[in-house]
């Protein structure tokens, strides 16, 4: 099967728009914005306040493309934390337990972890894909 010549671009795109939403997760978890009714800013020590940093932080680094194997493997690994200890207690189907997220974004970092950042990236214009 032949790829289309737009598969490397479309790569970077769903890095982008993935750490995109990713970032305001953590965000949303530290600082409070953009607001929801039951994530009032939380304190670092806390495992949602860790949680925040490591979502913001790799997030904005995932946005930028840098560090994207090390970095989504990290991340990966957190959603695979998060889900089994926050969701999957909760039940086994992620549409119930309301792990969907969580799931999700473990298998694209892992992805991402595998795959590399695309072309529209630093780790591109450092020649480190």
């Amino acid at each position: 099967m032949k790829s289309s010549r737009l598969t490397p671009y479309l790569l970077s795109v769903l890095r982008l728009v993935a750490a995109f939403v990713y970032v305001a997760h953590g965000t949303q978890k530290i600082f409070g914005v953009p607001g929801h009714p039951y994530h009032a800013p939380v304190f670092a020590a806390t495992m949602m306040g860790a949680a925040g940093v490591i979502e913001t932080i790799g997030g904005m680094l995932m946005l930028l493309g840098l560090f994207t194997r090390p970095v989504a493997f990290v991340l990966s690994g957190q959603m695979a934390v998060a889900y089994f200890t926050q969701h999957a207690p909760r039940g086994f189907w992620p549409i119930v337990n309301g792990g969907e997220l969580a799931a999700l974004f473990c298998f694209i970092w892992l992805f991402f972890c595998v795959a590399g950042p695309g072309p529209i990236s630093a780790d591109a214009l450092r020649g480190r894909q």
